[in-house]
């Protein structure tokens, strides 16, 4: 007859065998380093290579240690700085774990490592923007300011086996009560500003239209002037050509003058004319060829009388 506790001892002894094969095998992901310590000692070398490793099973224990930069966002602080005055700050931290053994013995943990960081970011901050203008830190000497805040918790970070990547201030603002006062403080000089841009402006309206109705009104007197000129030179032309004319055929030219007279005193209207048809003004109506009469410049209509 078989022992039964035969079965049940193979039984255990593979999952002894099991077990004590399993926990010797660990394995590293790439994303990951892992040290393997003896008694809280390490045994070996650092293991940043990913794959399939073997220790001592119930001696060793193995710790995995994140090899990509982290991150710290810190919240929203209030420092003081240059002139006694208040500045909300948010800054952010971005570091790696440089030293993994000095990492594990000194702060153990992410979070042991994000509070050790804080406090350095903090007092780093602090001890920088205190000596700083809002102007400096917002504009003029940020760069500079940063380098110094970075060079003192990179300083602090090292004995914790972290190496700071950088440290950045994401936004500056003043608290909610002062920044009221300030935005009302920078419309009121922009109102300013901008009503004297537009008295400027009004001024040098009124000077271009000054200027511009001046050029037009002696604009107007010089083409009036030419336009005299250019009148009276037509008139003495014409004289000069009435004149000589009458000197070269008279009865032309008293005809001449009888058809403009007829013309000027014959036009469509509501006017009427009495005159004698024995009159000189009809002396063409009652042969072609009168007598001419004595040459006259002005428009010659004898014995008529002209009724509204």
């Amino acid at each position: 007859m078989k022992n039964p506790f035969a079965g049940l001892a193979l039984v255990v002894a593979a999952i002894i065998v099991l077990i004590v094969v399993f926990g010797a095998f660990f394995t590293v992901v790439p994303t990951e380093q892992a040290l393997v310590l003896r008694f809280g000692q390490p045994v070996r070398d650092l293991i940043d290579a990913p794959g399939l490793y073997v220790k001592w099973p119930f001696v060793d224990s193995v710790i995995y240690i994140d090899k990509r930069i982290l991150d710290l966002d810190e919240s929203r602080q209030e420092v003081l700085v240059s002139g006694n005055q208040r500045l909300e700050v948010d800054a952010f931290v971005r570091y790696k774990i440089s030293d993994p053994l000095r990492f594990y013995q000194s702060v153990g943990s992410i979070q042991g490592a994000n509070a050790q960081l804080g406090g350095m970011l903090n007092s780093a901050l602090r001890r920088t923007l205190s000596e700083a203008s809002i102007t400096d830190i917002v504009r003029d000497k940020r760069d500079a300011l940063m380098a110094d805040i970075l060079a003192q918790v990179k300083s602090g970070a090292e004995r914790f086996g972290l190496g700071v990547v950088d440290v950045r201030i994401k936004r500056a603002d003043l608290p909610p009560e002062n920044s009221e006062a300030v935005f009302h403080r920078m419309q009121t000089e922009r109102q300013q500003l901008a009503a004297k841009f537009r008295a400027e402006g009004s001024q040098q309206s009124q000077e271009i239209k000054a200027d511009a109705d001046r050029q037009v009104t002696v604009t107007i007197a010089q083409a009036q002037q030419e336009g005299e000129q250019i009148r009276g030179q037509g008139d003495a032309d014409r004289n000069r050509i009435f004149a000589e004319s009458y000197g070269k055929d008279p009865d032309f030219f008293a005809f001449y003058r009888s058809m403009q007279a007829y013309e000027t005193a014959l036009k469509s209207g509501d006017s009427r004319i009495i005159i004698s048809p024995k009159s000189d003004f009809f002396r063409y109506f009652s042969t072609p060829t009168p007598t001419a009469p004595p040459p006259s410049t002005g428009d010659a209509t004898p014995e008529t009388q002209t009724v509204k």
